[in-house]
């Protein structure tokens, strides 16, 4: 079972995100911001983390910027809703930064399960 972490600082978006990933069966612990994102990755780190780019206390990019340098094999999905430029800008900047994937709010959950499961499979040799 892989280990996900969800950081949003919306708790409706969490819990929504939880419940699809659980339901996908995944073992999923859930951040409020980036700062808290990162102390849960050093405590007890995860296989893959889906991000909001526009939070509190520590946003988004710079979030996905800190987990590159200490965590380069996590994988990172970044979610955004855009704020006042629109979701694309902010997006690109994450592909840029260093996320795996990315997706515009609002998304289909069944869209984000199927990245997730993509992401997580195993290597072939």
């Amino acid at each position: 079972m892989s280990r996900i972490l969800i950081v949003d600082d919306d708790p409706h978006v969490r819990n929504m995100l939880e419940c699809v990933l659980r339901k996908a069966d995944h073992d999923v612990e859930t951040a409020e911001n980036g700062k808290d994102a990162l102390q849960v990755q050093r405590e007890r780190p995860v296989d893959l983390i889906v991000t909001d780019i526009i939070m509190p206390e520590k946003e988004g990019l710079e979030t996905i910027t800190e987990l590159r340098k200490s965590f380069p094999a996590v994988k990172i999905i970044a979610i955004s809703g855009g704020g006042r430029i629109g979701p694309a800008q902010y997006l690109r900047m994450a592909e840029i930064l260093g996320a795996d994937r990315t997706f515009s709010k609002p998304f289909n959950p069944s869209e984000l399960i199927a990245a997730v499961d993509e992401l997580l499979a195993p290597c072939e040799e």
